[in-house]
């Protein structure tokens, strides 16, 4: 029977590579950081990861992260509700909530499952949601695993979404989901707007911090914080996977009823083993420093800010970011491989997004900043940017 599919498969992965749509990956070995070893040897600029405050090496967290594996042992071997919760996971689960101003949390493997878990133990057949275009596929996928009716509205269209709660009005509870910041774009969802539209329809609002957790808002609390609406929201999804510290690990936290709710009925919580206690104490440590300095929040936000005036100045197609997300606009998908292609053999690690990631014609270089770039390394990469726009007539 394999021998069909195998020939099957076996065509559909050469069509994709002969369309430039084949991914591949390099391969890391060093320890995450604005400076990465290659396995060929070579170090290179990293500007592609999340790892917006520079912590997925930091020292501190790295220390706490030991201390675990000799306080509390390497894992847990269950889930939560069997015997998989330890004083860690709850003191980490309290420091999320006293972060994003909330109510109760609830940890997951990864904010995927956060994301796959909410709605359908919340919502059914005689609900709605109503959800931006853009939304990340976690979402989509938790979606449609939701016997609620779907909605979709334009990306941060109010318009769109204001017709859209008309329509949803004959269902019986509503949830407005969006992503904070649109991951492919960098730009920021009005939740001024949305909460008003939510407050005149009856609706509740979810948000996926993921991208804006400890990069947007003075002290990085996210959009929240940015349109001084903290406790405002019903759900907030996000992930210790970025920019608070870079390992793996989701939450969902929000109104203490819905968090209960998901404890007893969110599959990927039920049927997921709990997080190793040893990321659990590096989160816990990392709120710690969180609430102690603004300093990598500051230093981030003057590096995306030089990046992005001096691409702009250089003549790149840049859209408008309102976090650490810049993406050159490059439309072809072929040329943004070709394009990340020769900026690796300038030393600058970035990766070309095209479809199905983004849509067709819109294919682009995403630029990632993080506090642990130095201007030195900001200067590197827009010459080679600028060296390899002009050899490939981009510039």
């Amino acid at each position: 029977m394999y021998t069909r599919y195998q020939q099957y498969l076996q065509k559909e992965l050469a069509s994709i590579e002969e369309a430039g749509l084949f991914k591949k990956e390099r391969i890391i070995v060093s320890p995450q950081g604005a400076v990465i070893k290659l396995n060929t040897g070579k170090e290179v600029l990293n500007f592609c990861a999340n790892n917006y405050l520079g912590l997925s090496s930091d020292r501190e967290l790295i220390a706490a992260a030991k201390e675990a594996l000799d306080s509390h042992g390497y894992g847990m071997s269950s889930v939560r509700f069997i015997c998989g919760t330890t004083n860690l996971h709850k003191e980490l689960e309290a420091k999320v909530a006293d972060f994003f101003g909330t109510e109760d949390s609830i940890l997951y493997a990864a904010c995927f499952d956060a994301n796959g878990g909410v709605f359908e133990p919340l919502l059914g057949e005689e609900d709605a949601i109503i959800s931006d275009a853009l939304n990340h596929a976690s979402i989509i996928d938790g979606v449609r695993l939701c016997k609620a009716q779907r909605y979709r509205y334009a990306n941060a269209d109010m318009n769109d979404l204001e017709e859209q709660l008309r329509k949803a009005q004959e269902q019986r509870f509503r949830l407005i989901v969006t992503d904070s910041v649109f991951s492919m774009d960098g730009n920021v969802a009005p939740l001024d707007k949305i909460i008003e539209l939510a407050e005149k329809y009856d609706a509740m609002v979810m948000v996926d911090e993921s991208h804006s957790a400890g990069v947007v808002g003075k002290t990085g609390r996210g959009v929240t914080e940015l349109f001084n609406l903290r406790g405002k929201v019903d759900i907030i999804t996000g992930t210790l996977g970025k920019a608070f510290g870079g390992a793996i690990g989701g939450f969902t936290t929000g109104r203490k009823e819905i968090i209960e709710m998901l404890r007893q009925r969110s599959r990927p919580y039920l049927f997921s083993n709990s997080l190793p206690p040893m990321v659990v104490n590096a989160g816990i440590r990392m709120f710690e420093m969180m609430n102690k300095t603004n300093f990598l929040q500051d230093k981030l936000h003057r590096n995306t800010e030089y990046f992005y005036t001096q691409m702009k100045q250089a003549g790149f197609d840049i859209k408008p970011t309102q976090s650490a997300i810049v993406p050159i606009m490059l439309y072809d998908a072929k040329l943004s491989q070709d394009f990340a292609a020769r900026l690796l053999e300038e030393g600058i690690y970035v990766i070309g997004f095209y479809y199905p990631v983004v849509p067709k014609g819109q294919a682009r270089i995403r630029v990632q900043l993080s506090a642990a770039h130095e201007k030195e390394h900001l200067d590197k990469a827009i010459k080679a940017f600028v060296k390899v726009g002009k050899e490939l007539k981009v510039i």
